[in-house]
């Protein structure tokens, strides 16, 4: 397992709904956000212009919520070598008092960028996201 990469959210108006927390459409968009933030922090800039991430499966699990104003720690980390083309990773929100309140799994997939085309996922590629094993 690599190292949580970390980031914080605030909710903003925009991210709430008619029941005066985060719209779970916004959970989607902060794991995505994470994903996205992640990659482009750890992999080789060569990795990044030559290939693109497409999800194929969002599982989450809701626990909590938070309101406007309020922040969040998301920490996001890779557990398992990829499988092919695809790679699972996991997205955890912690709230101010600690709490995990929205944790989720999600699958992606690797595309060749040039062809848009599904690819294995390189040794070499993968190894930053798991601290160096593969």
């Amino acid at each position: 397992m690599s190292q949580p990469f970390i980031r914080d959210f605030t909710a903003g108006p925009e991210d709430i709904d008619e029941l005066g927390h985060v719209n779970n459409a916004v959970w989607v968009r902060w794991i995505q956000d994470m994903a996205t933030s992640h990659w482009a922090a750890t992999a080789a800039p060569e990795h990044v212009d030559a290939f693109i991430w497409v999800v194929t499966r969002h599982e989450i699990d809701y626990r909590g919520n938070v309101a406007l104003g309020e922040s969040v720690t998301a920490r996001t980390w890779i557990e398992k070598l990829p499988r092919g083309a695809t790679f699972d990773r996991r997205v955890e929100f912690v709230n101010g008092a600690g709490k995990v309140i929205v944790s989720a799994n999600t699958t992606w997939a690797m595309l060749d960028r040039a062809s848009g085309r599904l690819m294995r996922v390189p040794v070499e590629v993968a190894a930053p996201f798991l601290g160096g094993t593969t």
